[in-house]
């Protein structure tokens, strides 16, 4: 049996004979009893034992033989009247995507971003709604705009330390029940708020940036420092530290935020600045609303409903005190028309 062409294999592997069919006939390859080789080797004239055998679909090759070896020099190659055929390997089925959930949670990093924008673009768009009702009006307070809002220079250290000093004070008894909880030290809380890299996680964290820098700049930007020097030619000064808290428990939440609103709304008059309110926003975001049912579990709750009572009364005695606006300079809002009505929180 004459060998007309003999098919390129890996060099581990036997050369394969194929019989020449003469010009015009496709040579056949010899193989009688292909995979049925004596002493499992393979004799002249036969296949490797390695070939498997399918019924009625012709021969098979293994894995081994569809690099060099399944590269067949003519496809038309037949063994003993059956079409050699190559089977490749199937092709890797790719696991279907994961279903993309249709309502995405508030702390999602997408949904605090879109949100973000949209935040920014109300708390930009506030302060021109401000200067039309100015010129619609005619109300002209003698002031620029950004001084009207709270953005000046005059007084900016104690209406930065006064008003978050009385606001913790408030909080004395949540702050003295967090240091009982907390395993860190004093010392150990002075070094992490000292600690660069605190900060840079910080600034990192979303929402972080949401609760402590975005959330309370536009909403006390909003609802404080643009809606009051609406409301106060209408109302006095009084009526709208009250007025006021309305509008931001409508957006979001009556009773605790509407109390919160209008001690902010106090701070803003009585300081004339737009960074305490800020400030303290951020810290009563921090801290969260006090969790008075665990100040009754608490193994020490004597001790901690005992700084709960004193935060409280401390509150009330320091808190015209600590706001009085000869801290702080000439109040901007004092100066528009109808403030003096009712009773009065510029002095």
């Amino acid at each position: 049996m004459g060998v007309s062409r003999p098919v390129p294999v890996p060099p581990s592997l036997p050369p394969l004979p194929v019989t020449g069919g003469g010009p015009g006939r496709p040579g056949d390859v010899g193989c009688s009893g292909c995979g049925r080789g004596r002493a499992g080797g393979a004799g002249p004239g036969q296949l490797p034992l390695a070939l498997r055998w399918r019924a009625g679909a012709g021969p098979r090759l293994p894995r081994a033989l569809l690099g060099r070896a399944a590269r067949l020099p003519q496809p038309g190659l037949r063994l003993r009247g059956q079409p050699l055929r190559v089977e490749q390997p199937p092709a890797p089925v790719s696991a279907p995507p994961p279903p993309v959930p249709t309502h995405l949670p508030r702390d999602h990093p997408a949904v605090i971003k879109r949100r973000f924008t949209s935040v920014l673009i109300v708390s930009g768009l506030s302060p021109l709604f401000v200067w039309l009702w100015k010129e619609l009006t005619g109300i002209k307070p003698g002031i620029s705009l950004l001084v009207l809002l709270g953005f000046r220079l005059e007084g900016i250290v104690p209406a930065t330390l006064l008003p978050l000093l009385l606001t913790m004070v408030l909080f004395l008894g949540p702050l003295i029940q967090l240091s009982m909880d907390c395993p860190w030290d004093w010392v150990d809380g002075l070094k992490v708020m000292f600690d660069p890299h605190f900060w840079v996680l910080c600034l990192s964290d979303m929402r972080w940036l949401r609760n402590q820098v975005i959330a309370p700049l536009t909403e006390e930007l909003v609802f404080r420092a643009c809606m009051l020097p609406m409301l106060i030619p209408c109302t006095g000064l009084g009526p709208a530290i009250f007025t006021c808290p309305l509008f931001f428990g409508v957006a979001f939440q009556f009773s605790y935020t509407a109390v919160f609103g209008a001690y902010t709304a106090f701070i803003f008059i009585r300081t004339g600045h737009l960074i305490g309110p800020v400030l303290c926003h951020s810290f009563c975001n921090y801290i969260g609303f006090p969790a008075i049912c665990a100040v009754l579990e608490h193994p020490q709750r004597l001790t901690v409903v005992i700084f709960y009572v004193l935060g409280m009364v401390l509150f009330l005695l320091l808190l015209h005190p600590m706001t009085d606006p000869a801290f702080f300079g000439d109040i901007p809002v004092c100066s528009l028309p109808a403030a003096s009505s009712g009773f009065s929180v510029c002095s």
